[in-house]
């Protein structure tokens, strides 16, 4: 089950929607928007990369509240990378855009899952090592828990989603995650097919993944869904925005203004304001679609 309240003008926008959610919501029961790929707005060939037209900045004033950051392990250090191409941003660049964004709208909380990306170099400890070390400067901006926590418990904090190998027991646990595929482990519920045959056969999977979240009861189990991936052009080259501009489109036509409910966490390449707002008002139905048990 879930719980909200109806939004007002004083918090009813994309910077600080968490604000006007029942504390004692966990996250598993809240409609959330999230991108792919989060800090990939480069690359060196034309729809081979790029998944994201914003900063990470940006991205949370409309509303994304996971982000999904993919580092590479370089001389102790992280960099932010999609496959072999640098994004031109550090994991520090990133960590200042989020606190500073928390530390404005301290009500709010960002999701962040953490993968190592492409080929480590020059270093003297473990990926692992070299993360404690970040969250070693900002202690007290990190809720390391390892189950889904209630709102109230981490406003203000990035909780971790963990798609690293780690000797200790911190975030929630995302290592097993097998490669272009659906699967269920430890809390989660995870779409995540990205090799795509073609842009229907895809939106069947979205839909699927986002009906089996509003159906879901248990309350303690984080359903992430995919909408991104790429279709594959000439000699094998992914052509990624040919996916999302197919993509898109049908997610504002699922998500309509009287649709309500909880549907997880949707993970979206080029995500914008619009598509932000409608997923995370889904958490404040109107009265009509309240009143008609909310899903259509």
């Amino acid at each position: 089950m879930w719980a909200m309240l109806a939004p007002t003008a004083a918090w009813a926008a994309g910077h600080d929607w968490l604000a006007g959610i029942d504390g004692s919501t966990r996250l598993s029961q809240i409609s959330i928007p999230g991108t792919h790929n989060s800090g990939a707005t480069q690359e060196s060939w034309p729809g081979t990369a790029k998944c994201q037209n914003l900063t990470i900045a940006d991205q949370l004033n409309l509303g994304v509240r996971l982000l999904d950051i993919r580092c590479r392990h370089i001389d102790d250090a992280f960099a932010i990378h999609h496959g072999p191409v640098f994004q031109g941003l550090s994991f520090r660049d990133v960590l200042d855009q989020v606190t500073g964004f928390l530390n404005a709208n301290p009500r709010e909380c960002v999701l962040m899952s953490v993968k190592e990306e492409f080929t480590d170099s020059g270093n003297t400890r473990s990926f692992e090592a070299t993360f404690d070390s970040y969250v070693a400067a900002r202690p007290a901006s990190w809720w390391l828990g390892s189950s889904v926590p209630t709102l109230d418990s981490v406003r203000g904090k990035i909780v971790l989603l963990r798609r690293f190998a780690a000797t200790a027991t911190q975030g929630i646990d995302a290592t097993h995650w097998p490669d272009n595929t659906r699967f269920d482990a430890n809390h989660l519920s995870v779409q995540d097919d990205y090799q795509v045959s073609d842009a229907a056969n895809k939106w069947r999977q979205v839909s699927a993944a986002l009906d089996a979240a509003h159906a879901d009861t248990r309350g303690d189990v984080l359903h992430l869904t995919f909408t991104s991936g790429y279709l594959t052009g000439l000699l094998g080259v992914p052509r990624i925005p040919e996916l999302a501009d197919q993509i898109n489109p049908k997610l504002e036509k699922f998500f309509t203004p009287d649709r309500s409910g909880h549907f997880g966490i949707v993970l979206m390449d080029f995500a914008d304001a619009n598509r932000c707002r409608m997923i995370w008002q889904t958490n404040f139905p109107k009265p009509a679609a309240a009143a008609a048990g909310g899903h259509p």
